[in-house]
């Protein structure tokens, strides 16, 4: 059986590469030929990256995508990854319906608060309810966390599953040198971009007051920006086959957010990522992190300027916990939020008779 994957970026984007590319191997081991088309390349991420966008870039996408969903065959299955065109109507997805594509779409953000939340009077009134038509028409919609499959729901999707975003267990060894105290510095950790940046920067303000009186350096894996701050930070660039052995310096990962719309679809991908590497967490109590986090089990739920602060200091002075909680987090992963466990889920729903 053949799939064709029409997702976002390359696999140089998150959100393909873990929601798409990463089963590829799975797939193809079990029987399926996987063809891949992407809408926008490696270019377009690395000008995205430094905060620049390209409207030639985008129109040549658009206009190959065209072409590419109008020669889909009418017996294709297609995986989409949240939509065809972005900031266009429905006007493809509904072809494809009514030609007879059988299309799955998948979601990891709430992409539908683009237009719904969106501060363009003509975006808002003309594309509201185009992600609800996009799920209307799917045979499968895939979400990642509780609060998108509340939306596919609601929308009217025929069939919803929920699959998280997840790490592949065989590229995340576990931490065993954590931070001891005496000279030695607690390393808190986050991973990101850019785009994302901003959550991080709410909590330097408690770790500046806390690296006063301890011993704390901030790791930053990817996004870079020049701050005004008396605290140690040390900013890594990332790679995908760098950034599992770059987590495992954490001490403990954090995973601050806003708690808005648009924040409550996030899928939590950080604190898994942070887990599997056996490394304990805080995170604010907003979307899926509340799934994924037990808190004083694996890492705390923080919800107020004192509960980060009084998650970092427990850390400081209860070093031994650092390593429980963290093979807690680890035990986590390894039941849920795993290829190893997903894969199947996926393969069922590639080969559901709809």
């Amino acid at each position: 059986m053949k799939v064709i994957f029409l997702t976002k970026y390359t696999r140089k984007g998150a959100s393909s590469r873990l929601r798409s590319y990463q089963y590829f191997p799975w797939l193809m081991a079990n029987g399926f030929e996987v063809e891949v088309s992407p809408l926008f390349g490696d270019q377009y991420l690395e000008n995205l990256y430094k905060g620049r966008k390209s409207i030639t870039q985008i129109l040549k996408a658009y206009i190959s995508r065209f072409f590419k969903v109008l020669s889909l065959p009418k017996d294709s299955l297609v995986v989409i990854e949240y939509e065809l065109f972005p900031y266009l109507p429905a006007w493809f997805e509904t072809m494809l319906s009514k030609k007879g594509v059988k299309y799955i779409v998948d979601y990891d953000d709430a992409i539908f608060h683009n237009y719904d939340l969106s501060s363009n009077i003509l975006v808002k009134k003309f594309l509201s309810d185009k992600i609800n038509k996009v799920m209307q028409g799917s045979s499968f919609t895939v979400v990642g966390n509780a609060y998108l499959e509340r939306k596919a729901k609601d929308a009217g999707a025929t069939h919803v599953i929920r699959i998280p975003t997840v790490v592949d267990l065989q590229r995340y060894d576990v931490k065993s040198d954590f931070f001891t105290g005496m000279n030695q510095k607690l390393i808190v950790g986050w991973i990101g971009t850019f785009s994302t940046f901003k959550y991080l920067k709410t909590v330097i303000p408690f770790l500046e007051d806390l690296a006063k009186v301890y011993p704390i350096v901030l790791h930053v894996v990817g996004a870079k920006e020049e701050l005004d701050t008396t605290l140690e930070i040390k900013f890594i660039p990332w790679t995908e086959s760098s950034e599992a052995a770059s987590i495992r310096a954490f001490d403990v990962g954090i995973m601050p957010l806003e708690d808005t719309p648009w924040e409550r679809g996030k899928c939590g991908y950080k604190l898994i990522q942070y887990m599997a590497s056996g490394i304990p967490v805080i995170a604010s109590g907003v979307g899926a992190n509340t799934e994924i986090v037990s808190h004083s089990v694996n890492g705390f739920i923080a919800n107020s300027d004192q509960e980060w602060k009084n998650a970092f200091l427990y850390f400081l002075s209860k070093r031994h916990r650092l390593t429980e909680m963290g093979m807690e987090g680890r035990k986590m992963v390894v039941e849920k939020y795993c290829l190893q466990k997903t894969a199947a889920q996926w393969l069922e729903t590639l080969k559901f008779k709809f």
